[in-house]
């Protein structure tokens, strides 16, 4: 690593081409994931905050309470619930508002199944 400092140092290189060309190993990373709210129901809810690994997936009521800043990405929820829960493929994440990187998610009422 300190040889290609030196060597940036010297040829004025001070950053990748990063964003201007993404980097095509983000291709394979695993990234948090979106919820399709239509087929939210207070099942499912109950699974997903159940085997979520960092707590980013909690109940309150008649929502799915989604911390997109606490979820890991380990894939868990698309298990528990495929086709509710699928891959977002977005992995960066810019707010100015922590408060805004918390998502609700209304849950469907049974009787409108």
């Amino acid at each position: 690593m300190a040889a290609w400092f030196l060597h940036g140092l010297r040829r004025g290189i001070v950053t990748t081409r990063y964003p201007a060309r993404p980097d095509s190993s983000a291709d394979d990373l695993p990234t948090p994931p979106r919820f399709r709210a239509g087929e939210m129901t207070d099942e499912i809810a109950e699974r997903l905050a159940a085997v979520c690994p960092s707590q980013a997936l909690r109940r309150d009521g008649g929502v799915l309470v989604y911390d997109v800043g606490g979820c890991t990405a380990c894939g868990r929820c698309e298990e528990a619930a495929p086709g509710v829960a699928v891959p977002g493929g977005q992995f960066e994440l810019a707010v100015t508002s922590r408060a805004d990187l918390v998502k609700r998610i209304p849950l469907r009422s049974e009787a409108s199944s």
